[in-house]
């Protein structure tokens, strides 16, 4: 290779921008090394960068190689996948193969990838089979592309068929089938793989404790979480975050500020996703000032962040707090995404802002052009409810019910029911718990409307709902109310007698009450 080739070479690898890039392709063209494989192939690897690289310009290039090699076709393939196209990943792998190139273990994850991400199970098998044929499947890399293409579809049976086959697992085999179980809900199964890998990373550790995290088994990843302290693996941000959601949901706000100082401690750089973990862990846990705190001292901030300010304030009931974000958020210049806008109308929900939250719908619609979902028109459901607006409220279930599935629907006729039973509007409440019933035969319903009988009087029509309940077998749920000691979150149930220091609690309520006497 000539010293002028050479310089060109080392011109690409120095590239910082497309404007470079572009000189360095000139050159590469004049020094005559535009059929030079490496060449074209770092040129494209530039372009797939999706914030410095272009798509469109790798297309011009890839189209102008007369006889693509391989290496050429993955490198296209895989900038295709970078920039989410991922029609687009398929579309030249089929042209690929017409050229008559076969796949190798790059191309085949490439392309599994992108079914994945298009959730594509049909297309997941169609791409299984044709590695079959190649004998590719026994490659770890495209079993675990494989597996983890099942389990986004939440085909695990077939994750677990294709895991079953590898002859030489991975950690990262064990990972994706525990995250494939629990993405399907199945934290059991997940455990069960869990317990089974002979060898933890950190990447299994962190799928069983996002798993038990995802499927609302909080307490199950503290605890997991206190096992992995006790091992010599030392825990990434994606853990960090699981937990501290895990605290926020248990309100387990020592546990929360363990986190925070360990990671001062171990000087772990605090991301924009840490930092809001952190921030929506101490709103949840009822320390918004120090959320706020955290929130002004971020350097920068993204729509998740804001999102998540905005949802503190609104749960502890400064509406007009969280209406004052919004407004500075959008003259900032950003944009508002649909959860924002779940979270301001909770604020007005809670806050009894029934004309701002109104308002705030039709800017949604109208300004920002985001088409409302059942979770908005459920909050706006709530806020009507909420501050008496019920036949408004109930003009707008029957406008969007037809849209709306089971479960939506039977979320926004609870919303109702509750109004109705808090302003006493038993003929309203009656109608609803109607509604409901036809969805659920959920004890809720029936206590509600029981309540609300007993609050008015009609002791009567109490006991029949009581009566009817009891011959329908609905069980009511016990309550249930825990917390936090030195770090440990104690759960009691209504009328269990489990928890090892139950005498001494009962003694204490016992002189409390003799003192309020």
């Amino acid at each position: 290779m000539s010293s002028c080739s050479k310089r060109c070479l080392v011109l690409l690898e120095k590239c910082m921008n497309m404007n470079q890039l572009k000189q360095a392709h000139a050159q590469i063209f004049t020094s005559g090394l535009d059929t030079n494989t490496f060449a074209l192939s770092r040129l494209l690897a530039f372009c797939s960068h999706p914030h410095q690289g272009s798509l469109t310009y790798a297309c011009r290039v890839f189209e102008h190689i007369h006889h693509p090699t391989l290496c050429i076709y993955n490198t296209i393939i895989k900038t295709f996948l970078l920039n989410e196209r991922f029609y687009g990943t398929l579309h030249v792998f089929t042209k690929m193969v017409h050229n008559g190139l076969s796949p190798d273990n790059y191309t085949i994850p490439y392309v599994l990838k992108a079914c994945a991400a298009l959730q594509s199970c049909s297309l997941g098998k169609m791409v299984h089979g044709y590695a079959s044929k190649l004998g590719l499947v026994f490659d770890i890399f495209v079993g675990n592309s494989l597996m983890a293409t099942y389990s986004a579809c939440g085909d695990v049976v077939a994750a677990r068929h294709v895991f079953d086959e590898i002859p030489s697992l991975s950690a990262v085999s064990w990972s994706v089938m525990i995250s494939g179980y629990a993405k399907v809900g199945d934290v059991d199964l997940a455990r069960l793989f869990f317990d089974e890998a002979s060898q933890k990373d950190r990447g299994i550790w962190g799928a069983m404790i996002s798993g038990y995290v995802q499927n609302s088994c909080f307490k199950e990843g503290l605890y997991l979480f206190r096992l992995l302290q006790l091992t010599d693996v030392v825990p990434d941000e994606s853990i960090f975050v699981s937990i501290l959601s895990a605290c926020a949901h248990l309100a387990a706000l020592d546990v929360g500020i363990w986190i925070h100082r360990y990671l001062n401690r171990a000087m772990v750089p605090f991301s924009m996703r840490l930092r809001t973990s952190l921030l929506d862990m101490y709103a949840k846990c009822g320390n918004l000032e120090l959320a706020k705190r955290l929130f002004d001292l971020m350097p920068e901030k993204d729509i998740v962040c804001w999102n998540a300010m905005i949802s503190g304030l609104a749960m502890h009931g400064e509406g007009t707090g969280a209406l004052k974000l919004f407004s500075v958020m959008e003259k900032a210049g950003i944009r508002p995404d649909a959860i924002t806008f779940i979270a301001v109308f909770t604020a007005c929900s809670y806050s009894g802002m029934a004309y701002e939250g109104l308002q705030l719908l039709h800017k949604m619609c109208s300004v920002y052009k985001i088409e409302p979902k059942s979770e908005h028109y459920g909050c706006i459901v709530d806020l009507l409810s909420r501050t008496g607006h019920f036949e408004e409220a109930m003009v707008m279930i029957r406008r969007i019910s037809s849209s709306w599935n089971g479960s939506e629907e039977t979320l926004a006729w609870r919303a109702f029911l509750s109004a109705c039973c808090n302003y006493g509007q038993a003929q309203l409440a009656e109608h609803a718990a109607g509604r409901l019933l036809r969805f659920e035969n959920h004890s809720g319903v029936y206590v509600l409307l029981s309540n609300l009988y007993a609050a008015s009087g009609k002791h009567s029509d109490a006991r029949r709902v009581r009566d009817v309940m009891r011959n329908k077998g609905v069980d009511k749920a016990p309550g249930c109310s825990s917390v936090e000691i030195d770090g440990v979150v104690n759960e009691f149930i209504a009328g269990e007698e489990s928890h090892p220091q139950m005498e001494e609690i009962h003694s204490v309520l016992e002189k409390m009450h003799m003192q309020l006497d």
